[in-house]
């Protein structure tokens, strides 16, 4: 048998087994059991987090043989169909294919006529933003009026481009990105059905990789099991997704603690030897610095699985928060900065030792000290020039 991705064989197939869009669930399933159906949805949000997959469940709610609910039995001939997709009801379109007032009026003939199997047709047209115009103009009378037996359900990227005349005429549905720790919670659920062995932080660097899409974090976690051999391992995963070792980070905000520009060096000169990106770098810094602050002020929250809680107590017992807060807006503004340094690494640097020059309880004397303890051997410091002090009035004899 074929093997089967893990994004298609982990596609959730009723309401009550989706990982998050809880706002839209809700929704859906209160107008299903109260049978207060409208006639066209709209669902929108980025790739991956759902859209066709709802209404795909949608379509399996609506036309079940055991009756119109928000938990289809999924052993009918038209769940099962549906799942297969082979349903003769169900009407499944690529808008970006068939833009063209033509295919459109073509697919609006057979809306009068009723549906073969199930009890609706159900037009699902996906990417409906690339229609043409002409096209929203031929489908607004029956999209506003469509007979009882005739469901709508639209799914978009970007909800702008539709006309307003089309968004009036529908429910819409805006899902949202999916946080790291709700992917990976996922993920872990499915690697152990999967009985494929795996650390808890390969699983933090997915979900992060995965930018909020379910989906991408499925096949980036399909991509992990081929590059680590079965056994998805944290420095594996990092070496995949070019992340950078959450150790290694840790020991960055350390120095900057102590104020060792001569270590902050040495530790960004590793990543660089090990071909890391200084932007990804740079946002784990923050990620750190974001838990630490957190710590500062409840000790017990839970700290995100990317990061030792051991470790980030220790930080936050450690360094002041005024130091936290500068740091973090430090390196804010140093994401701007970036893309106008001559190379990411040396914007980096910048932005460290930024850091340690505005430190509050430094002074002058120890920043020199710093950064001479910083150069290498035989080499002398800068001479660093002294105001002359002003002279005072002359008294009038």
């Amino acid at each position: 048998m074929a093997y089967q991705v893990l994004a298609r064989k982990w596609r959730p197939q009723n309401f009550h087994t989706m990982v998050g869009q809880e706002h839209v669930l809700r929704a859906l399933v209160h107008a299903l059991d109260e049978q207060r159906l409208h006639h066209a949805y709209l669902f929108a949000g980025t790739r991956g987090v759902g859209k066709t997959t709802i209404a795909r469940i949608l379509a399996r709610c609506l036309n079940c043989e055991e009756g119109v609910s928000s938990n289809p039995c999924g052993v009918c001939s038209s769940c099962v169909e549906i799942t297969e997709g082979r349903f003769v009801d169900l009407i499944e379109v690529d808008a970006a294919s068939r833009t063209k007032v033509e295919d459109t009026r073509e697919l609006l003939d057979n809306v009068q006529y009723a549906p073969t199997r199930g009890r609706f047709k159900v037009y699902l047209i996906d990417e409906v933003h690339m229609l043409s115009t002409s096209s929203f103009n031929a489908l607004l009378k029956t999209l506003e009026e469509p007979p009882p037996h005739v469901k709508f359900l639209l799914a978009t990227t970007d909800p702008q481009k539709l006309p307003i005349t089309v968004l009036s005429r529908c429910l819409q549905f805006n899902l949202k990105n999916m946080p790291a720790e709700q992917v990976a919670g996922h993920l872990r659920n499915v690697l152990t059905s999967e009985a494929i062995p795996f650390a808890e932080a390969s699983l933090w660097q997915l979900g992060r990789a995965a930018k909020g899409s379910m989906r991408d974090a499925l096949s980036l976690t399909d991509q992990a099991i081929a590059f680590c051999g079965g056994d998805l391992t944290e420095s594996s995963v990092n070496q995949m997704l070019g992340s950078i070792d959450q150790g290694k980070v840790v020991a960055i905000v350390s120095q900057l603690q102590q104020g060792n520009a001569s270590e902050l060096l040495k530790l960004i000169a590793e990543l660089s030897e090990q071909g890391q990106d200084f932007t990804v770098a740079l946002e784990d810094l923050l990620s750190l610095l974001h838990q630490v602050a957190i710590c500062q002020v409840l000790p017990d929250a839970p700290v995100s699985v990317q990061f030792d809680k051991s470790k980030v107590l220790d930080l936050a017992q450690n360094i002041s928060p005024a130091d936290v807060q500068l740091f973090y807006q430090m390196g804010i503004m140093a994401r701007k900065d970036l893309e106008a340094a001559p190379d990411l690494q040396a914007g980096f640097e910048m932005a460290l030792l930024r850091m340690l020059a505005f430190r509050p309880q430094q002074h002058a004397g120890q920043i020199n000290t710093m950064v001479a303890q910083s150069k290498p051997h035989g080499l002398e410091s800068p001479v660093v020039m002294q105001p002359e002090p002003a002279l005072a009035p002359e008294s009038d004899a």
